[in-house]
């Protein structure tokens, strides 16, 4: 399997996405061809090498003409891409990456997606960015994207809508769980399309997995930190590692005199204290009297805090230890939108192929409440909105 590693230690924007995939591989001449097909003009996409700090990469800029500074709503950019003759993988990708930022800028300023009016993000440059990832993507293959966390920074900056915080504040919408580490540079380091690309096509967010890296391509930013400010994708073959074994401790203890309601109090306190999974198990004990097993599985470290919580939670006068080993999968998270609104996927993956995927309960929970819908509806529309987006993307 195929593996783009986007590791963002500089951040992400849309030139420097498409910079990095070109360093990659894509070809410039065939995707400035391609774009053109959107039918939008007025605008130049220049591909040359610059230094990034220390570290040679590709710069990307869309020079627009003056008269060509559109700004533009979801519906028009929506119309540029069906009627636009490229493949049907490229337009969802790129319209997805769209009603992502329409999404966010709607929450962000109190509308609906339909009412965003695009400034940036509309112009013709983020188009042919959002675009044209999609188009290099396709041309390497469709590879598996893996991103690395994202990089921390503040302070100001300035837009259509005036002064805005650092992270802007459709950044920080669209990485809602996104795993972030500190770096804490002044200046903005993820734009909002930048995190809208990366979001929408990302299967995951962390270290760079096992594989035989076959190329790198480095996508050259435009301000200056103090650091190399570029896109690093590097691109190669999935390594099929076995599946890590885990040591975990088992706590056990039998109950028969214990009030059933203190059982609710125990297994919460257990929870919140890092147990792993507690659950009860109906036993018959010594003179035939029926009885509970409670059951605590924890990480070793935190086995002496929780067996505290059992002996004081409960009657007990004593509990059992034990160490097991454990294999899981590879377990990340995708969000979709659905007519209830974004619902998360849970994906588990082993050797990079995925094993089994569910949405996540208490975001089909919600969502019904909301809604005011079964859960079992919203549940069913996700898992089937799922099913129907993996179909066509493979």
């Amino acid at each position: 399997m195929k593996i783009a590693y986007f590791d963002c230690f500089a951040g992400i924007s849309g030139d420097m996405t498409l910079g990095a995939l070109i360093a990659a591989g894509a070809d410039p001449e065939r995707l400035r061809e391609q774009l053109s097909r959107l039918g939008v003009g007025g605008y130049r996409l220049e591909v040359d090498r610059k230094m990034a700090g220390y570290i040679e990469a590709t710069d990307v800029r869309v020079i627009l003409d003056e008269e060509h500074h559109h700004h533009r709503h979801l519906k028009d950019i929506l119309e540029i891409l069906h009627a636009a003759p490229l493949s049907r993988k490229v337009k969802e990708t790129s319209e997805r990456i769209f009603r992502r930022l329409a999404e966010a800028e709607g929450r962000v300023h109190g509308s609906s997606p339909e009412e965003v009016h695009f400034h940036e993000v509309g112009a013709v440059d983020a188009i042919v960015d959002i675009v044209g990832a999609a188009l290099a993507l396709e041309m390497l293959g469709w590879p598996k994207v893996i991103a690395s966390p994202m990089p921390t920074f503040h302070g100001y900056a300035k837009g259509a809508h005036g002064t805005f915080p650092l992270p802007a504040p459709a950044t920080a919408e669209i990485l809602r769980d996104v795993p972030w580490r500190k770096l804490d540079i002044e200046g903005e380091l993820v734009t909002p399309t930048g995190a809208a690309i990366i979001m929408e096509i990302a299967s995951g967010f962390g270290p760079l997995p096992p594989m035989t890296v076959e190329c790198i391509g480095y996508g050259a930013g435009k301000s200056a930190f103090g650091i190399p400010n570029a896109l690093r994708i590097m691109i190669g073959e999935a390594h099929a590692a076995p599946a890590p074994s885990q040591s975990v401790s088992v706590i056990e203890t039998n109950i028969d005199d214990l009030n059933p309601q203190f059982y609710e109090t125990a297994m919460e306190r257990l929870f919140a204290a890092g147990a792993l999974d507690v659950f009860f198990s109906p036993i018959q004990m010594k003179k035939n009297r029926p009885g509970t097993l409670l059951s605590v599985i924890c990480d070793p470290a935190k086995e002496e805090a929780l067996a505290a919580i059992v002996l004081a939670e409960t009657s007990t006068l004593g509990v059992r230890i034990s160490r097991w080993e454990r294999i899981c999968l590879a377990r990340h998270w995708e969000e979709i939108s659905t007519e209830f609104g974004p619902i998360r996927i849970k994906i588990g993956e082993r050797d990079g192929r995925e094993i089994t995927a569910s949405p996540e309960y208490e975001d089909c929970r919600r969502a019904a409440m909301k809604h005011k819908a079964p859960v079992r509806q919203v549940y069913e529309s996700a898992a089937a909105l799922y099913r129907t987006r993996k179909t066509r993307t493979t």
